[in-house]
């Protein structure tokens, strides 16, 4: 549906439109949009501006990932605060397509974030209606806003950032007691971002773990801005923000994506990642030798019994595995009965007798339900000395193939001589 051309008037943000054109192109949208009721104040991309009804106009951010009945294909709708109650402002996107739960939860949480940012430029504009904006953004958004004086270091902080440390609001708060509740790592780095912005009256962002006061992890996005006369900073302040269900969110998501569905072992992508970080990079652990693993009787089972009871029996096998497997040792499958163990080159590992300790393992047989069936395994290992990865495999793959041709359900070390 297409609604005719607005009537523009002018909003609490300075230039609307290019505050319109900011979060289109964050967000790739096809359009948004600021809407005083049934007013449309600015827009930005696609003209074909969405007719919203009114019961969707509430005091909290919504996004509808697969659009709603006879309008656009994905839709947000996030309050702006303003300074007059009576006059209330939505920022709406919208796009031609729909988009899945998970990037659609994490484009709200960046444009309320984005809001709020927008809200603590109103601060600089009017320092008469800095507070109230600002609580009301607090309010609205679920985020906290903090100012810090220096150099005497005196906090003042809205209800928003008490409730994300899980204080008493309105309680007596030093910044020491509140660098305390803060990780290690994430202290640290915080504590280096914030010298070099008060040093060059900057500003940065940051995501910081921290353990409130009851005990609970959190994740909080910090944004801070210095403040200074004649390039000495005189105060610092910005945003707080609980992220911890984006974080969580975006760790199950990345679990997902690295993990093998029917095992939980680690899956072709990971191990490749894996054997590709030889020297320990990324990991933090340079890689120690590759065992790769082959079940001698699974295409049997899988024939005569069908592919749940085959299932199972990678189940299982990956059980066996993940038992025998050392510490720092990842674990994967990467194929359908073809599994890996890539060892931690830090770590001393006996070869022979993990090899040994995997072909025992798989002796036992499996039982599944009324039968049980021997496997049996065949391994073929390599011994990072110098090779890049896709020699290392390669050299694993050829001692496999010989511990196959010696008779099966045995090991193999790759010689080069």
């Amino acid at each position: 549906m297409v609604q005719s051309s607005p009537t523009v008037d002018t909003p609490d943000f300075a230039l609307p439109g290019l505050f319109c054109a900011r979060l289109r192109n964050l967000a790739k949208c096809a359009g948004a949009g600021l809407l005083a009721s049934d007013r449309w104040v600015a827009y930005d991309g696609d003209l074909r501006r969405p007719i919203i009804s009114s019961a969707l106009f509430g005091d909290l951010a919504e996004v509808f990932p697969q659009g709603l009945q006879s309008g656009p294909a994905f839709l947000l709708i996030s309050p702006i605060p303003t300074i007059d109650e009576n006059r209330p402002l939505w920022l709406v996107l919208w796009d031609t397509r729909p988009r899945d739960q998970i990037s659609s939860h994490i484009l709200l949480a960046r444009v309320i974030e984005l809001v709020g940012q927008s809200a603590m430029a109103g601060r600089r504009v009017a320092e008469g209606r800095r507070q109230n904006l600002l609580e009301r953004a607090s309010a609205t958004a679920r985020i906290g806003i903090w100012s810090c004086t220096l150099p005497d270091e005196r906090l003042t902080w809205t209800n928003g950032v008490y409730d994300i440390f899980e204080l008493p609001r309105g309680s007596q708060v030093d910044r020491g007691t509140s660098l305390r509740m803060y990780a290690p790592e994430s202290a640290r780095q915080m504590q280096a971002l914030r010298a070099e912005a008060i040093a060059t009256c900057g500003d940065f962002n940051f995501d910081a773990e921290i353990i409130t006061a009851k005990d609970n992890h959190r994740w909080m996005r910090i944004t801070a801005t210095v403040d200074g006369v004649e390039g000495k900073a005189r105060r610092i302040f910005g945003m707080k923000q609980n992220i911890t269900e984006e974080k969580r969110m975006v760790e199950r998501t990345r679990i997902l994506s690295e993990t093998d569905a029917l095992t939980g072992l680690a899956n072709r992508g990971l191990f490749n990642a894996r054997l590709e970080d030889l020297h320990g990079q990324q990991s933090g652990a340079p890689v120690g030798a590759l065992i790769l693993i082959d079940l001698d009787n699974f295409k049997s089972i899988n024939d005569t019994f069908g592919h749940s009871h085959g299932d199972t029996c990678l189940i299982k096998a990956g059980e066996r595995l993940r038992q025998c497997a050392p510490v720092g040792a990842l674990v994967a499958r990467i194929g359908g009965d073809e599994f890996a163990i890539v060892t931690d080159g830090c770590q001393h590992v006996d070869i022979e007798r993990l090899s040994t300790d995997i072909v025992s393992a798989f002796e036992r047989p499996i039982q599944l339900g009324t039968h049980q069936h021997h496997v049996g395994a065949s391994l073929g290992i390599a011994i990072r000395v110098a090779q890049d990865a896709d020699t290392l495999y390669r050299d694993a793959d050829i001692a496999l193939y010989s511990a196959k041709s010696a008779g099966r359900g045995t090991w193999r070390v790759f010689n080069a001589a």
